[in-house]
């Protein structure tokens, strides 16, 4: 199996078309499965149409979604009265997925019901967390706390930006960080180029801001490379 790891999307519809495609033709037919790594939404244009293609990827068994902490922040002011949740949200770009709602399902009385009651749904089912154990393989949106992975809370998985985890060569001697690849989003990079450690991958690349959306390609016995939609 063939993993294809795509970054932070962030509602880049465009970008995220001309990724897929990039993928198919580096595919060339072989077994294949999509990873997204979460931060389907926020900041960018057309966020309704990236979940709408990432929730039938998935359930058609072709991608795996993992859940960012800007889906995270969706939720939270989705499932909640107050308005500190619905303000913190929209800081961080949820007026831009809530537009991009209206225009495909048109204003409603209330923001909550322009969002597909299916999206909502899929949204509320994703792990934080998918791991391919035999071949060492772990993808999370944030990252891991070195000190007690697997155990971490999944707030760390989804927001952390601990110098301890970027610093992949000083993890601490424990067993269960023997062999293994973290490949991440969540930050962007500095140069809008992926950052490749031996034991940690950071396929943020800005996409919101300017940067490519990156993929990075994980096949057996290989060593990993990239694919970018500009």
């Amino acid at each position: 199996m063939i993993y294809y790891a795509i970054g932070d999307v962030h509602g880049e519809k465009a970008k995220l078309d001309e990724l897929l495609r990039h993928i198919v033709q580096d595919a060339e037919a072989r077994p294949h499965t999509i990873v997204f790594i979460g931060d389907l939404i926020d900041r960018g244009g057309d966020s309704r149409s990236v979940v709408e293609t990432a929730m039938q990827l998935t359930k058609a068994g072709k991608a795996i979604t993992i859940r960012g902490n800007h889906e995270e922040l969706m939720l939270h002011a989705f499932d909640r009265e107050e308005t500190a949740g619905l303000y913190h949200w929209a800081l961080n770009g949820g007026d831009q997925t809530i537009a991009s709602y209206e225009r495909a399902n048109g204003k409603k009385d209330h923001w909550r019901e322009t969002i597909d009651a299916a999206h909502v749904a899929w949204l509320r089912t994703l792990p934080v967390m998918h791991r391919d154990e035999q071949r060492g393989l772990v993808f999370v949106h944030g990252g891991i706390d070195p000190k007690t992975f697997p155990n971490e809370d999944d707030e760390v998985k989804m927001w952390t930006r601990s110098e301890k985890f970027f610093k992949s060569e000083s993890w601490p001697d424990r067993p269960e960080l023997n062999d293994i690849l973290v490949v991440h989003g969540h930050t962007p990079t500095a140069d809008f180029e992926p950052e490749k450690q031996r034991r940690r991958i950071n396929v943020d690349t800005g996409a919101c801001y300017g940067g490519p959306l990156t993929s990075v390609v994980l096949a057996p016995g290989q060593a990993p490379w990239f694919l970018r939609a500009s």
